[in-house]
């Protein structure tokens, strides 16, 4: 039997510190799209994947950023991993993978002018949610800010906060290919293992009781990079330990001179990056984890808190669908 409604998720009202579940965001019941409803040059997409990331928390804030805030009763914005499962487009066909921002909801209407609707390419030694993860926006921003604005070489001592996030978790990666020695700091000691097994020359517990005497222990030489992702004590405590000409890379942070920087900076050099990232990924060069919230869109809210507590290592997302239950497969 054929839905009659998909739900999209919407902002109910602006969070004045944490998201809280059941208030923050509402489900949202709307009548189905078809095919009929479509126009030349569009595609119907149902979302598989929901991409969860920490800059989401700054969207819900009515404050200057470097994009508008999601306004009230407006669908949450979202990076997603879609089936194509109608098409009146040329360049897309029904059962193409794509990755695209239709937002927190489960189908959606894109026209195929939308520079985020893209084919999903996955390589060799790779997987779907990839395309969100070492190959998507928080692959490409360890990417750039690591070799353009950290701009790391050989022998650079290198120290990573949130390190065992998306993010980050490829942040430290990349400085050890280039011959960088790798400090990175996490939030569990699960984690620091998990960052001493991809490569790390060394990873510390931020959370634990002596963690600044540490950290000043195991920066005697001080250090040469930072790539922060999460602010805070951590930075603070970074800054007294630069060296002389470090480079400080303020991830997700307006553009200022220490020096900030967004993905969205590079977008023309997108795939030269991810042919880069996803040659790689097929030699084992580079690992990833990924934490897969189940239960649907319903799940989106919830999940987004827990992102901020810390619960994922690696890529955070929501399995709006799966595959073998898409609308697409029972076609």
């Amino acid at each position: 039997m054929a839905q009659s409604t998909y739900q999209t998720v919407v902002l109910a009202q602006r969070p004045k510190a944490t998201i809280v579940p059941g208030e923050t965001f509402a489900l949202k019941e709307n009548p189905m799209i078809s095919e009929a409803d479509l126009k030349d040059g569009e595609v119907l997409v149902e979302v598989l994947y929901l991409s969860l990331d920490p800059a989401m928390r700054g969207w819900l804030n009515d404050v200057r950023s470097y994009m508008p805030p999601v306004q009230i009763g407006e669908k949450m914005r979202g990076a997603t991993i879609a089936k194509v499962i109608a098409s009146k487009s040329k360049k897309f066909s029904v059962g193409d993978l794509v990755t695209g921002n239709p937002g927190w909801t489960e189908v959606a209407v894109i026209a195929d002018t939308d520079p985020s609707l893209q084919l999903a390419n996955i390589p060799s030694n790779g997987k779907i949610t990839d395309v969100l993860g070492c190959l998507g926006s928080t692959g490409l921003t360890a990417y750039f800010g690591m070799t353009d604005i950290a701009k790391v070489k050989a022998g650079d001592f290198v120290v990573v906060s949130g390190a065992a996030g998306a993010t980050g978790s490829i942040a430290c990666q990349i400085a050890k290919l280039k011959g960088a020695k790798v400090l990175g700091v996490a939030g569990s000691d699960d984690k620091v293992a998990w960052l001493k097994e991809l490569g790390c020359d060394d990873a510390l517990n931020y959370k634990a009781a002596d963690f600044k005497e540490q950290f000043r222990a195991k920066t005697p030489d001080l250090i040469d990079v930072f790539f922060d992702n999460v602010g805070g004590e951590v930075l603070e405590l970074a800054f007294s330990r630069a060296k002389m000409f470090s480079r400080f890379v303020i991830c997700g942070a307006m553009r200022i001179r220490v020096q900030g920087f967004l993905v969205f900076d590079y977008v023309k050099e997108y795939a030269s990056a991810r042919k880069e990232l996803a040659q790689w990924l097929a030699e084992g060069k580079i690992q990833r984890k990924e934490t897969i919230i189940k239960g649907g869109l319903g799940a989106a809210e919830k999940g987004l808190v827990e992102l901020y507590n810390g619960v994922n290592t690696g890529k955070l997302l929501v399995e709006v669908k799966a595959d073998s239950e898409s609308v697409a497969s029972r076609l």
